[in-house]
């Protein structure tokens, strides 16, 4: 059986899979077997937004000449592309105010530092943030990360386009995707989702979810909770 999308019914699929554990009831197989269901029809809808995106039509050209200090001196905004064609930005939520940087910024970079060498196979990536370079990369320097190319927005310019700078001066993570195509730059997507977006009792995360953390913790039985975010140190056991 074949339904309107082309695919056979996830539950279908979920009873041929035939995966038992050790000493499992019946009543766990039942509702795992449900939940497979759900997992399937999840990944098929990862897999429709994923093409809903790729499909967009052109976004907004970058007009405006975007400076970044690197350790190695100024770069235009081209310079960040490489000789890639597609661009990740991430803004990072570490402003000359701050006297820390955001954990949970630093735990997303943690786990894409072990990324970027694989990342970089496909697209450019870039970590901005409104610091000095030499203070972003003093603080490189004591997480241990190798990989990460960080820079410093001096001006706040690019950070106040692209939603990383509010209009009160705060401090605000942003995820801005940009391409260059015969020489043009354009926007291409960008995390829009907030609290303005989230459902009652969740965390206004975004979707895609970019935090692996929260991924895994999803799998436990206690959950993410939400009371609890990652820190810059857990201190010593």
């Amino acid at each position: 059986m074949i339904n309107e999308d082309g695919y056979v019914p996830a539950s279908e699929l979920a009873q041929r899979n035939g995966v038992r554990f050790p000493n499992e009831s019946i009543e766990y197989r039942q509702a795992r077997d449900a939940l497979l269901a759900e997992e399937i029809e999840l990944r098929r809808h990862i897999e429709r937004v994923a093409a809903q995106r790729r499909a967009l039509p052109p976004g907004g050209i970058v007009k405006k000449h975007y400076q970044f200090n690197s350790p190695d001196g100024p770069l235009d905004f081209a310079d960040l592309f490489d000789d890639k064609e597609s661009l990740l930005v991430y803004s990072f939520m570490f402003g000359p105010e701050r006297t820390q940087p955001c954990p949970m910024c630093t735990c997303l970079l943690s786990a894409l530092e072990g990324e970027v060498l694989d990342i970089e196979q496909r697209m450019a990536i870039a970590i901005v943030a409104r610091s000095p370079i030499d203070r972003l990369m003093d603080f490189k320097r004591e997480r241990g990360w190798r990989n990460l190319p960080l820079y410093s927005d001096p001006t706040g310019e690019y950070s106040r386009d692209y939603r990383a700078l509010g209009p009160n001066g705060s401090d605000d993570a942003a995820v801005n995707v940009f391409t260059r195509r015969d020489g043009t730059i354009r926007h291409f997507w960008g995390e829009e989702m907030g609290p303005v977006t989230a459902d009652p009792g969740q965390d206004p995360r975004g979707a895609p979810d970019l935090m692996p953390l929260w991924t895994i913790l999803d799998m436990t039985p206690e959950g993410r909770a939400r009371d609890w975010y990652p820190k810059l140190s857990y201190g010593h056991a």
